[in-house]
């Protein structure tokens, strides 16, 4: 960047109509333009090698490749940092400025560029994600529902699988039929959706065959077919990161603070990143404390000093950091490698 970090543009991206600032490198004159969708990419194609700064929203990873193959380089920035320079009213041209200038300020975590089959892998995900939302909104319809006429059942899905047809049989003598009916068809609906993600993860599974860093993390205890192919294609490429820390603290597995007058609170973890993911590594964590048949001496010392739900974050964070490692340096997963601090 710092060959042509002179010429940066600020571009704030829409469904038809882009926003562009810059300031002109030889003249000083300050360009503040909107664009057509249509002629967004002519626009680049005219111009010399820049620097082009966006937010990371819909559509962003398509521009950013298309804008690296016209021989431009791309930093997105997560919208929240974007925000902390935004003046005034907000407007699609204010908004062009505050990321110029937040890419010319620097300091600020960039989003990695994805290739289309790494977005393909969270595609997947995401349908994956909204189909088991649904099937939780239904089976909670369902047991609110069922609830109304007395009928409960225990927390979980199962006590529902199990009594939902005795429940609908007595509820059968004293409702109309067709209440009855469709109360069957909303559990039926459910039966469909576990179908559709049951799908969902058997393609997940042939993108896996194909995916040789997924392959890798599937190896680390606690990591399933999710993990592994969402860490993969999140990650983007591991060059992106500067250690496992920056990883694990991209993923909020690290503690949020607060300090002032040279005092520092340590807070609960800073939950920021990619939630979908964050989320995988502290259930795989869990997994591993509660149903893992051995456990290390870091696990045993852990666990005798912190409650455990901090040891289930560190042990996301160390898993964290594991698959950093395994993707930057090319290995293979060995429960018995011995991590050293560089001299």
């Amino acid at each position: 960047m710092d060959a042509i970090a002179a010429n940066v543009v600020g571009v704030d991206l829409a469904k038809n109509v882009f926003q562009a600032y810059w300031v002109e490198p030889e003249t000083g004159e300050i360009k503040n333009v909107a664009i057509r969708r249509a002629k967004f990419l002519q626009h680049f194609v005219d111009r010399a090698p820049c620097v082009v700064g966006m937010e990371a929203c819909g559509g962003a990873q398509h521009w950013a490749r298309e804008l690296v193959k016209l021989g431009h380089e791309v930093v997105m920035l997560p919208a929240k940092s974007v925000k902390a320079f935004v003046s005034g009213n907000k407007s699609d041209a204010i908004d062009a400025r505050a990321i110029w200038m937040a890419v010319r300020q620097g300091g600020t975590k960039r989003v990695a560029v994805k290739t289309e089959a790494q977005q393909a892998v969270l595609a997947l995900h995401r349908m994956r994600q909204q189909l088991v939302k649904v099937r939780t909104m239904q089976i909670n319809e369902l047991r609110g529902l069922l609830t109304e006429y007395g009928e409960v059942f225990g927390q979980g899905r199962a006590p529902l699988a199990r009594g939902i047809a005795d429940a609908l049989e007595r509820l059968g003598t004293r409702l109309p039929q067709v209440v009855i009916d469709s109360l069957r068809e909303q559990w039926a609906r459910v039966g469909k959706v576990d179908e559709q993600v049951a799908e969902l993860e058997t393609r997940l599974k042939s993108l896996l065959k194909s995916d040789r860093n997924a392959q890798r993390i599937l190896a680390i205890p606690g990591v399933g077919l999710l993990t592994a192919t969402a860490a993969s294609a999140a990650m983007g490429q591991a060059d992106a990161f500067k250690s496992g820390r920056e990883f694990a603290a991209w993923l909020g597995l690290v503690p949020a603070h607060t300090g002032t007058g040279g005092k520092t609170r340590m807070l609960g973890i800073s939950k920021r990143g990619d939630t979908y993911l964050r989320t995988l590594l502290i259930h795989g964590a869990r997994s591993v404390l509660t149903h893992g048949k051995h456990s290390s001496a870091w696990q045993q010392r852990i666990s005798q000093r912190r409650p455990m739900n901090v040891v289930i974050v560190a042990m996301a964070n160390k898993m964290a950091r594991t698959i950093w490692a395994l993707l930057k340096y090319d290995r293979p997963y060995q429960a018995s490698w011995v991590s050293k601090a560089p001299a």
